[in-house]
């Protein structure tokens, strides 16, 4: 009699459900740990409900923005070191809400990989617990997917999403950003998750070990100094907005850096003065631009090239929102204004003066 075939399970096929049942468990203590005002429902149903009125909004815009970490996660990877990618993931959509005057309310992340590592997994998620708690926002859910084939095992990608809100009257930016403008800055913790492609090649073409001594920091290793996390800037910026009132704008240095994020809170017929020698440029930004042999413009237009979030407030409230923001610990500096365009050019940044190199 011939046997009959051995059946073919999901998980012959790579799929582990099992893996992803336990990853589950994992999270639920960590999405807990995240509980805010609003946040109604438990990890593990088909979606996650939010209360705004229990959240104490009476008028409010919902506000959404989705991101990712990008080809940093190919470092986090290679130096096995998973517990700060999440971070960057939250602050990455977090500081995106803030700069348009909204308080980030919830988040739901997803982890796609070739093959469930429960461990590796459940650092990245704990990363992103813990920048939710930082930015004051429930991690109400999200999706992992298993997918063999389409990643290679120890592949892993992320995409956060999250949702915040602003009372109708306090979006940002505002119409009345004009001439004269003080422009405030504060500081980046590094790179941020922005130019790893330009980072990765970098040290691939100089042969770099990632386990080596960092060669700006030789306290650090390579890869760690790398993967330092993204800053949130959610808490002190609503408190400087909230105490002051008199923040404009707001742009989250991201991807195209100063040149291209500034411009967006500007309206037509504005520039934004920069003067470069108001910071220092911290040491793994000069180590770069002379590793790549880059310009000063390639630099500006690709890195946060030290600073991470970039104010318009009205000259006569430029005291009263520096002193706001040191209360709240940060070290605010004076970067630059706000001018008229030449020509009623689009918005753009006009760099003034040279940095110079080291700690901030």
């Amino acid at each position: 009699m011939a046997q009959s075939p051995r059946p073919t399970s999901y998980r012959d096929a790579g799929v582990d459900i099992d893996a992803g049942n336990a990853l589950v468990e994992h999270i639920k203590p960590l999405a807990r740990a995240t509980a805010r005002p609003g946040a109604a429902s438990a990890l593990g149903g088909f979606g996650g409900l939010f209360d705004l009125k229990a959240a104490g909004y009476t008028d409010p815009l919902l506000v959404a923005a989705n991101d990712g970490v990008g080809t940093k996660l190919k470092l986090a990877i290679a130096c096995s070191k998973h517990d700060t990618v999440g971070v960057d993931l939250v602050a990455m959509c977090a500081n995106d809400l803030v700069v348009q005057g909204a308080e980030p309310l919830f988040f739901l992340d997803y982890y796609a990989t070739g093959r469930l590592d429960v461990e590796v997994a459940r650092s990245v998620v704990a990363g992103i617990a813990a920048g939710c708690k930082e930015a004051g926002c429930a991690l109400i859910g999200g999706e992992t997917a298993e997918m063999p084939g389409l990643y290679q095992d120890e592949d892993y990608d992320l995409a956060g999403f999250c949702v915040g809100a602003v009372e109708r009257d306090r979006v940002l930016p505002r119409a009345d950003i004009e001439p004269g403008d003080t422009l405030i800055a504060l500081a980046s913790s590094g790179l941020h998750s922005n130019g790893f492609s330009l980072v990765r090649k970098l040290i691939s073409d100089a042969r770099l070990p990632l386990e080596g001594a960092a060669p700006f920091d030789a306290t650090q290793q390579l890869g760690a100094a790398l993967l330092i996390p993204t800053r949130l800037y959610v808490r002190p910026l609503l408190e400087a907005m909230r105490a002051t009132g008199a923040v404009k704008g707001a742009a989250h240095i991201t991807g195209g850096g100063l040149s291209e994020n500034v411009p967006r809170m500007l309206g037509q017929g504005l520039r934004a003065t920069i003067d470069l020698s108001t910071w220092r440029l911290p040491a793994v930004f000069g180590w770069l631009q002379r590793l790549g042999h880059l310009s000063d413009a390639e630099m500006l237009r690709t890195f946060n090239c030290g600073l991470g979030m970039v104010l318009a407030v009205p000259a006569t409230a430029r005291e009263d929102v520096l002193a706001a923001l040191t209360a709240q610990g940060e070290v605010p500096v004076v970067v630059g204004d706000v001018a008229l365009s030449e020509d009623d050019a689009p918005p753009h940044v006009k760099f003034e003066a040279a940095w110079a190199e080291g700690a901030q």
